[in-house]
């Protein structure tokens, strides 16, 4: 993680004199680049001036340095530093990058260029707040386009220091714009900060942010704590130190203790998101413990309890129980020093590794929402880069792993009311039109990109604003396929779509000749159209001859649907078609036919019916009456081809019986999903007699047969599996 090395209080008010902080980093940085900082810092005052920063009004100086001093703090190389002081020089030069390049090298000058392009965004892209969801969802792509913006990853680093400077600067500004830029904090940095790993700035952030929009909330919590943070965390620091001595006394040597306070946003969070009140917080203070293998973490928590009275019910064991998102870990709260009660979590190193990057990661846990497993996968991969920066030789090699394309294959791009759009990487103006609506991307007739008309075929490139040319009225072409003028497959759909619709009726007409063609060589003039546009995947019959005459069903799946539909479907001899009944004797207990009893029946396996589903009978050849659900498909076709022999079927007392029944359980692919959704079954003490699973991208499909007694017990069975974490849908088949 990307830690600061100390309060960043005491960084902001060391940089109130610039040269007392350059002389404090002499004992951080080489001599050659304090050389290069001592200049820095004598142009930024040439440059700067008196000028005041425009959204604090103070010193844009002093600001600098403060930044400076946080980007220093995150122990961070010389040409950040230097490029924190020079943020604000392309306001003050025209030709900034020629001036930086020349004095402080390419890289100062790129990572100013960088900073830029994240100023930039924020005056472009502004998420109009209306529906909830929508406000959202353009916050969240906002972040992702402002990573995929930068070049360099030390460019946000730097923002978010300014950022930070900025909250402890408003006193001096008006109410309602110390509102609108606490709010764009709490929304936009604060969890790039969170998502980056930065926590000493992502608390700062949200506290401050919070005391601007939430004041009388912030002070009453403030109030509640009784103590100043500065006083949590020597408490924090004490309770780290006597359990390091009582665990080196128990030979736990290899162990990395960690404490936080809990910061005054995430106690408002959480107490709204749980409904607590303040006292039923035990983790305002906290203390993680790492060590090497699951028996230390025992052997820790013994100790913690022996130290420690431990606090009803506030223990959980996550490593014998792992959460649904494979966190591993202990949980528990005990009363501290001077009666302050204490959270410690309890992990290995590598359950530690798992849950900051892997699919258990703290910031998806605090953020919320439905996840994105490839983003996430490069958020993880962006937080070890910073977290091995001190590992990685020089900054050259640091600097080309981030541009190593982790975000290459999306760019976002703007509408002219600010709005972000992702597209795949390589979309074009038409692809554009296409995301916002599908009208105007068959209107689409040109673009401009920042103002600029550009061919349509141009690819767009990542914080472009882009405007679409319509006409009034028309179409698509189909030239825009062949000549690659459109990359999305949502684009590529809504073309072929329109051109399918537009020729339809032709279509329609062109596969009614083939289907009576072939309806008529296979000799199946009276088949049912319903039974034949089900067999082959279709609504009804008009999509048939719509495919047929399109080109989209052969031929040959015809004549296969007709050749099956002309098949006797009759329930033949054998036994196996037919499901017996697992403790009862099939003998026609249970059921009546034509309000008569005892008769021989067996119950059919296309549809395997339940009490209490609608029934009918349908007398077999010799094998004596085999009963169906009312809307079972093989019925409907028995009935059309012989109704003498349908007989009305009801259920009698069925005490004692089971019935098979087999279901679809349709889930998201995760370990261990077979064996919660199993359980299940145990819990309500459901026979399984046969189990199908496939997976097909990152989805998996159960179909299991189950004894049951009749539909209520189904239906119930159903209610819990819903329940269970990752599943998607349960139904009957």
């Amino acid at each position: 993680m990307v830690a600061v090395t100390r309060p960043l209080a005491q960084s902001i008010a060391e940089a109130a004199d610039p040269d007392r902080w350059l002389l404090a980093l002499s004992e951080r940085y080489p001599p050659q680049d304090i050389t290069r900082l001592r200049e820095a810092l004598d142009w930024a005052a040439e440059l700067y001036g008196n000028a005041l920063n425009p959204d604090t009004q103070t010193s844009l100086f002093l600001h600098a340095v403060a930044s400076a001093s946080i980007v220093a703090d995150l122990r961070m190389d010389a040409n950040a530093v230097i490029a924190a002081l020079l943020f604000c020089a392309p306001d003050k030069l025209n030709n900034a990058a020629e001036q930086i390049n020349k004095r402080f090298g390419s890289t100062v000058t790129a990572l100013v260029d960088g900073i830029l392009k994240v100023r930039q965004l924020r005056q472009l892209a502004q998420p109009q707040r209306g529906k909830i969801d929508d406000y959202a969802q353009q916050v969240e792509a906002q972040r992702k386009m402002l990573l995929a913006m930068v070049e360099d990853i030390r460019a946000v680093l730097i923002k978010l220091a300014w950022r930070t400077q900025t909250m402890h600067s408003l006193a001096n500004i008006p109410e309602e714009q110390r509102r609108i830029i606490a709010r764009e904090t709490l929304d936009l940095f604060a969890p790039l900060a969170n998502r980056l790993g930065v926590w000493q700035i992502k608390w700062e952030l949200e506290d401050l942010g919070f005391r601007y929009l939430h004041t009388e909330t912030y002070k009453k919590i403030a109030k509640l704590l009784d103590e100043r943070r500065v006083d949590r965390e020597q408490f924090i620091g004490d309770v780290i130190a006597k359990l390091r001595s009582e665990l080196a006394l128990a030979g736990v040597t290899h162990v990395d203790l960690m404490g936080r306070p809990k910061h005054i946003y995430s106690i408002w969070k959480k107490m709204q998101k749980k409904k607590l009140d303040f006292s039923e917080l035990y983790d305002i203070r906290a203390v993680r413990v790492l060590v090497d293998d699951v028996k230390d973490c025992y052997t820790v928590l013994g100790i913690v309890h022996n130290l420690w009275q431990p606090i009803p019910g506030e223990f959980d064991d996550y490593i014998a129980q792992p959460k649904g998102n494979f966190y591993r870990s202990l949980h528990t709260a005990v009363i501290g020093p001077n009666d302050k009660a204490v959270e410690v979590q309890i992990r290995t190193f590598d359950m530690h590794e798992h849950a900051e990057f892997g699919v258990a990661a703290h910031w998806r846990y605090k953020e919320g929402g439905k996840g994105d497993s490839r983003y996430e996968e490069k958020i993880a991969w962006l937080r070890q880069l910073l977290d091995w920066r001190e590992d990685i030789a020089n900054e050259t090699d640091f600097s080309d792993a981030f541009k190593a394309e982790l975000f290459d294959d999306t760019i976002y791009v703007l509408t002219p009311a600010g709005r972000v759009i992702s597209l795949p990487k390589g979309s074009t103006a038409v692809d554009f039109a296409y995301n916002l609506h599908t009208d105007l991307g068959h209107r689409c007739r040109g673009a401009k990109v920042n103002g600029a008309i550009v061919p349509l075929g141009t690819p767009l490139e990542n914080g472009q604003r882009v405007e679409i040319l319509a006409a009034k009225e028309g179409g698509p072409s189909l030239d825009w396929l062949h000549q690659g003028y459109v990359k999305s497959h949502r684009a590529q759909q809504k073309i072929r779509h329109w051109v399918r619709q537009q020729h339809l009726d032709v279509a329609i007409e062109a596969g009614r000749t083939l289907f009576d063609k072939e309806s008529s060589r296979a000799g199946a003039n009276n088949i049912s159209h319903e039974l034949i546009a089900q067999k082959l995947g279709y609504k009804n019959i008009e999509d048939v001859f719509a495919a047929l005459g399109q080109g989209e069903c052969s031929l040959r799946a015809l004549s296969i649907a007709f050749n099956e539909s002309l098949a006797p479907v009759e329930v033949p001899d054998e036994p196996e078609d037919f499901v017996k009944t697992a403790r009862a004797k099939q003998n026609g207990e249970g059921i009546l036919i034509e309000g008569i009893d005892k008769l021989m029946t067996m119950l059919a396996k296309c549809c395997k019916p339940v009490p209490p589903d609608q029934v009918m009978g349908f007398v077999t050849k010799g094998r004596g009456i085999s009963i169906h659900r009312s809307d079972c498909t093989a019925l409907k076709h028995l009935a059309a081809t012989a109704p003498e022999r349908l007989i009305k079927a009801d259920w009698g007392q069925s005490i004692g019986h089971v019935f098979s029944v087999d279901i679809l359980v349709e889930t998201l692919e995760r370990p261990s999903m077979l064996r919660d959704v199993s359980d299940v079954m145990v819990r309500d003490k459901i026979n399984v007699t046969a189990v199908n699973t496939q997976n097909k991208d990152a989805r998996s499909q159960m179909r299991f047969t189950i004894e049951i007694k009749d539909s209520e017990q189904l239906q119930k069975v159903f209610v819990r599996l819903k329940d269970v974490q990752g599943v998607i849908r349960v139904s009957r088949l």
